[in-house]
């Protein structure tokens, strides 16, 4: 298990605007960030790469590969180290991919502690065809997980001090669906704040457990709710509906290149996509996520942390491989969408 540094949490400048953030170090004045625990269970090891065209039962050559550290949280955590923030990666991790994966997260200075388990982390692929234009993602279930592992997971949480938690992606095989639950309670017992991005069983079962965000794509949502969403009106009615129940303080529903809306208590916001050059969606939702949550920790408000939120999604599709979004790039895109 490798430990990761860990920042003292500095309580006067937590809640500092962007602005007053920025204000400060021009002046000189040290400014601790707010820090951000991220839980995987079942992360990967994503390799991307492209081909000329891809086709069945031929032999396809490829170019461009790239390995990257995958697993929703550990996404999370990549772009919340990108843009400077204080961030600690949670991970079940096993075999040899296991180790390939804390290498790639020593590699981009990332800090981690992994919880060792008997199974092997799973391997994707994603394979960009040329000839198309069309992404193919190769995703694989990943390895069971015994119960001791994941209360090891919870134990472990709940040691580490954080302002934040942010769980996103898959349960692994052998998990209880209440996973996600269990995790939301016991992180807001300690009066942190709680974000989750998932889908299914796991996502529904987390509702009302005190969270301050949830984030799915449109697709996990109509899920949840059990039905298709015909008009704008009928997914701001369905995500507002959630926030006075008290599922979530924050409902985010992200739609692709379509565009992103968020249910508060104050009411729905929408925001338009950017008009940049894909090339890659993988991680992109994490990515939101990540940038949305760092703002929110930062002390902006709902709509500023709205607006980072889109910008890091933006950001992410502009470059190839998992998650990669650029520091710049998410500020530009910040800007001008703050600007319009």
């Amino acid at each position: 298990m490798r430990e990761a540094r860990h920042s003292p949490i500095n309580r006067n400048h937590v809640g500092l605007s962007i602005e007053a953030r920025s204000a400060c170090q021009q002046q000189g004045r040290a400014v601790t960030e707010p820090r951000i625990i991220t839980v995987t269970v079942n992360p990967t090891v994503d390799i991307a790469c492209s081909a000329e065209a891809v086709y069945p039962l031929h032999k396809v050559r490829t170019s461009d590969e790239m390995q990257d550290p995958g697993g929703g949280g550990i996404n999370v955590a990549r772009v919340v180290h990108e843009l400077g923030g204080d961030v600690l990666a949670i991970m079940l991790a096993g075999g040899f991919p296991g180790q390939f994966l804390e290498e790639l997260l020593a590699e981009e200075k990332v800090p981690c502690r992994t919880l060792r388990i008997e199974g092997r982390t799973r391997i994707s692929y994603t394979v960009h065809d040329r000839h198309s234009q069309q992404e193919y993602r190769f995703v694989a279930k990943g390895p069971n997980v015994a119960e001791a592992e994941w209360q090891a997971l919870l134990t472990a949480v709940e040691q580490e001090p954080a302002d934040w938690i942010v769980a996103s992606g898959s349960l692994a095989p052998g998990m209880p669906e209440d996973f996600y639950a269990r995790l939301a309670r016991l992180a807001t017992a300690k009066g942190r704040r709680f974000a989750l991005d998932c889908s299914g069983v796991p996502l529904k079962a987390a509702l009302g457990q005190g969270l301050a965000l949830v984030k799915p794509s449109a697709g996990e949502f109509e899920a949840l709710i059990g039905y298709k969403l015909r008009r704008d009106a009928d997914l701001e009615n369905a995500a507002m509906s959630l926030v006075r129940a008290g599922a979530a303080e924050r409902v985010v529903v992200t739609r692709g290149h379509l565009s992103a809306v968020m249910a508060t208590a104050a009411g729905v916001q929408h925001l338009s996509p950017f008009g940049v050059d894909a090339h890659s969606a993988v991680g992109a939702g994490d990515s939101f996520a990540g940038s949305m949550v760092l703002a929110l920790a930062r002390g902006s408000s709902d709509e500023d942390a709205f607006a980072w939120g889109m910008a890091g999604g933006g950001a992410a599709v502009m470059h190839t491989g998992t998650a990669h979004p650029k520091r710049a790039d998410v500020e530009r895109l910040y800007a001008g969408l703050r600007a319009g």
